[in-house]
């Protein structure tokens, strides 16, 4: 990993994740719903915009706008793409996770918490 390389935060990760589950039709409202029904995380849609327009200004994702439609008072929807460096940097995090969890067991982290 080069040296200015950092890893995604957690949320970053869902947003790309939920971004490519998404595929082509990826805008704030799609994605806040998929985050609301599969994970169960209510997010401010002002929060998920900071965090697409953070992403884009590293690259990792592009965005589009679609056609105006009369439902949304003649505005249009912004699409979000995940780009080849995005991808790659979710890559990255998710073999760091893989590495840290390898040999740890479930029953293992239990019989460490302490009352």
């Amino acid at each position: 990993m080069a040296e200015k390389e950092k890893f995604l935060g957690e949320f970053e990760q869902i947003v790309l994740l939920a971004c490519i589950q998404l595929g082509t039709t990826a805008y704030g409202a799609s994605l806040r719903q998929l985050l609301h029904d599969e994970i169960q995380r209510d997010v401010a849609i002002g929060a998920l915009y900071s965090t697409l327009e953070r992403l884009e200004k590293k690259g990792m994702v592009t965005s589009k706008f679609g056609e105006a439609t009369a439902e949304r008072g003649g505005k249009p929807k912004r699409f979000f793409e995940v780009t080849a460096k995005g991808q790659e940097a979710l890559k990255r995090a998710r073999e760091a996770m893989n590495t840290l969890w390898n040999g740890i067991s479930i029953r293992q982290m239990d019989a460490q918490v302490k009352p």
